[in-house]
């Protein structure tokens, strides 16, 4: 009977939710999250939802979207909104052995986190500076005669997959093929065809297969290294299980090498099509720390992230019913006028900034503090060799994406 109860609830939900979209078609200002003209640029659209239907029921995304920064803060905050959607009425629960941190509310997430968290920290992850570092010249050097590059290809991509490669103390031997792995599994953003799809899960089922032997050699012989710190993290005697071990690996080789692969390039394009503020950063190379956050801000490389509403909330006058997704703009909560004085403008200098780049509450991106390292290290190595950088055109290839921001290609000239 419960079960019927909530199927005819969010039936009538979604009937309410079309009814309100036809009326967002008639009158323009639907959220459509499609075209050249919102990959290349989603501001404006945003600025108007912002301004006329902050709270807005869209057909095309199925869901309700939210561009306010205090709303979406306050969803992120709400236990009432949950990621796991097989706890939404009449869901079938899927067979998954471990799904990731961004699949799961407490308990579960609690407990994955706080493990991970003990092999992830603030102190861990600066210690790998030097070798970012490391990375990051040697693959400048590469390209440092040619006097041209693709900063994608050359810098942006192969970084944070390296990195990761090394985080997880993957043979040097083996950084290639893990790179490979990588790149496969970029193959999954914007809108991939099947069999592009059917690559990117064939290649991190290998690198699972992978990192699985790794994980039986660490048991009996940990390093200095995350995979060990995973299997040996334990909190008021519980411990990781092999497969959330290897699902955290999935997670940090995923999302963590997209975001911040498209990071870097957007934060470059940024900078170039703002001279002033690269030449303040070139005067002043302090400023890396809230140039990197500004650029986070600016032009993000997460631009939404979606939650279900376990009861009827009211937002705005508008009520979110029962089992109703909500897809929150992360990208427009950075541009909201009334958080952000001059929001559309880029200034390198912006000390408040509280952006949602990497999100808010209890899902707050635990690899922030790794994203933030690399594009400090990157950006500043660029900068400084390479002082007559320009954007080798003026047209940019967008991933076709209705949550992620980056770019395909980044030719620059020096």
């Amino acid at each position: 009977m419960r079960l019927k109860e909530g199927l005819s609830s969010a039936r009538r939900a979604a009937v309410g939710l079309t009814l309100l979209s036809i009326e967002r078609l008639r009158t323009g200002t639907m959220y459509s999250p499609f075209g050249s003209r919102y990959w290349s640029n989603p501001y404006p659209m945003y600025r108007s939802l912002q301004s006329r239907d902050p709270c807005h029921a869209s057909l095309l995304s199925k869901s309700w979207v939210l561009t306010r920064h205090d709303d979406i803060t306050t969803v992120l905050r709400d236990g009432r909104f949950m990621v796991d959607r097989r706890k939404l009425p009449g869901r079938i629960k899927e067979s998954r052995s471990a799904p990731t941190m961004l699949d799961l509310d407490p308990p579960d997430h609690t407990r994955l986190r706080a493990l991970v968290n003990k092999a992830f920290s603030q102190r861990s992850v600066e210690a790998l500076r030097p070798r970012i570092e490391a990375i990051t010249h040697r693959c400048l050097d590469a390209v440092a005669n040619d006097g041209q590059m693709d900063i994608i290809e050359t810098l942006a991509h192969p970084l944070p997959a390296i990195v990761i490669a090394e985080l997880l103390g993957v043979p040097t031997k083996d950084h290639q093929q893990f790179k490979r792995w990588a790149d496969e599994g970029m193959r999954a953003v914007g809108y991939a065809k099947p069999e592009d799809l059917g690559r990117a899960r064939e290649a991190i089922h290998q690198m699972s297969s992978y990192l699985a032997e790794i994980a039986e050699e660490r048991r009996r012989d940990p390093q200095d290294d995350l995979l060990s710190a995973l299997l040996e993290a334990e909190q008021e005697g519980d411990k990781l299980t092999l497969q959330e071990v290897l699902s955290s690996c999935s997670l940090l080789l995923t999302a963590g090498h997209a975001n911040t692969t498209n990071f870097i390039g957007n934060a470059l394009v940024a900078l170039l099509q703002h001279p002033e503020q690269m030449e303040a950063l070139r005067q002043d190379p302090s400023l890396i720390t809230s140039a990197v956050e500004e650029a986070l801000r600016y032009d993000s490389p997460t631009q939404g992230t979606a939650r279900f509403v376990l009861e009827d909330v009211a937002i705005r006058g508008r009520t979110i019913s029962a089992g109703q997704q909500v897809t929150l703009l992360l990208g427009a909560a950075n541009r909201d006028p009334e958080e952000f004085d001059q929001p559309d403008s880029f200034d390198i200098s912006r000390s408040n900034n509280p952006h949602l780049t990497f999100g808010h509450g209890i899902h707050h991106c635990l690899g922030a503090p790794l994203a933030r390292l690399e594009g400090q290290v990157a950006l500043a190595a660029v900068i400084e060799r390479f002082p007559n950088l320009r954007l080798a055109t003026d047209h940019h290839e967008w991933h076709q994406h209705m949550l992620i921001r980056g770019l395909k290609t980044l030719p620059l000239a020096f």
